[in-house]
């Protein structure tokens, strides 16, 4: 069944960094668009970035050159790469896999906290 296993989350100061990853299946990697989003404490769940199997990437704009995300075809696993973290980028980060038009349905990861404070 699809499950996505997110990992990496922490606390880390002002300026610091930190790598997310999410796991999944051949499958579900191959065929669907994986990405982030999180949410911050009375906030609404935000885009942060996406992949598609082609490589094909879009970042949301208070993370661009910041944040990278990448893929490992061999592992199944997408990676959110945080440089210069700041404190507005604490949050429960989520994976997320969307389907195509074929199977339209997307699942979500359990959530990994990202912590940044002095």
């Amino acid at each position: 069944q699809v499950q996505l296993v997110e990992s990496g989350g922490g606390l880390v100061q002002p300026g610091g960094s930190l790598r997310l990853s999410c796991a999944t299946s051949e499958r579900i990697f191959r065929l669907y668009v994986m990405g982030w989003y999180r949410q911050a404490p009375g906030k609404e769940r935000e885009l942060v970035a996406t992949i598609t199997s082609d490589g094909s990437t879009v970042y949301e704009d208070s993370v661009l050159d910041r944040f990278t995300i990448s893929g490992d075809n061999a592992r199944y696993t997408v990676y959110l790469q945080m440089n210069r973290l700041k404190p507005e980028d604490t949050a429960v980060y989520y994976c997320h896999a969307y389907g195509p038009e074929s199977e339209p349905s997307d699942y979500w990861g359990q959530g990994t906290q990202v912590t940044v404070s002095s």
